[in-house]
């Protein structure tokens, strides 16, 4: 055992990343226990690690647009983009297990279900997206229902993104708030006529459009992947929380977070 001059134990690949408790974090529920239900969980929490670093990396991001950083900024969103597509790329390894083997385990789930994940209702939020279920699914959470109204009060991506072009010289109207059902605010034709110019004159900005709508298109893509993960495993049955299962994701896969984006390709 190594330990450095002040008599401490020295600092190791383990306890630093602290092994032995993570790897004891995958509880079996089935009895007896199915084989697959430790890849279930695996992937689940490797889930939620890449939505924590989401998470972080858009506290970065808005720091850095409301900074008018554009490099760095960049930067961030390339980071970004390539969690997502891990994120997509996961779903590949959780459609090796066979709808019979899930089964074999989905009742031991109890009322745990993926709408009660905290931290990708945050990333939703902070897209700007807004809907009941975010503060249903944790009504008798008091700490999670805490967290998900706290991330309500902070600046989106979209208006910390319309600040950062105000820095750079373009006069975008801030988007008001108007919704709770979906979308907070409306597409706007001033702030596309301004984006229009943008993409035209400001090749920089630009470019940190074209990142935004990679985003948004690979949300879409992640989330039309998990449909269809659960649909060719539970079918049309209902979630393991009570929820509408399949019936509830498909409303969800055509979501766009960035609609001025995606409106402004029929205007260049």
């Amino acid at each position: 055992m190594h330990t450095s001059e002040s008599g401490s134990k020295s600092l190791t690949y383990s306890s630093y990343l602290c092994i032995d408790e993570l790897t004891e974090l995958q509880k079996l529920k089935s009895k007896p226990e199915e084989h697959d239900e430790m890849l279930f969980i695996i992937i689940h929490q490797t889930y939620e690690l890449w939505f924590k670093q989401i998470l972080h990396e858009f506290g970065l991001l808005r720091t850095q647009l409301l900074k008018v950083r554009t490099w760095d900024a960049i930067k961030t969103m390339r980071r970004i983009l390539t969690i997502m597509k891990t994120l997509v790329s996961q779903i590949d390894i959780l459609e090796t297990m066979t709808p019979l083997s899930f089964n074999q385990f989905r009742k031991f789930l109890d009322s745990s279900s993926g709408f009660q994940s905290v931290q990708f209702r945050e990333l939703e939020i902070l897209c700007g997206l807004r809907y009941p279920l975010m503060k249903d699914a944790h009504k008798e959470n008091e700490p999670a229902l805490r967290t998900i109204l706290a991330r309500m009060e902070e600046q989106t991506i979209w208006e910390a993104f319309c600040i950062y072009l105000k820095g750079r010289g373009h006069d975008l109207e801030q988007p008001e708030r108007l919704h709770d059902k979906g979308l907070l605010y409306d597409e706007n034709d001033h702030n596309q006529s301004l984006l229009v110019d943008v993409m035209h004159h400001d090749p920089e900005a630009a470019l940190l459009c074209e990142l935004l709508v990679d985003f948004d298109e690979g949300l879409q893509e992640w989330r039309y992947r998990h449909v269809k993960m659960v649909e060719r495993t539970i079918g049309t049955k209902k979630g393991t929380g009570g929820s509408d299962g399949v019936a509830y994701l498909r409303k969800t896969v055509h979501t766009t977070i960035f609609p001025d984006l995606w409106a402004i390709r029929a205007k260049l």
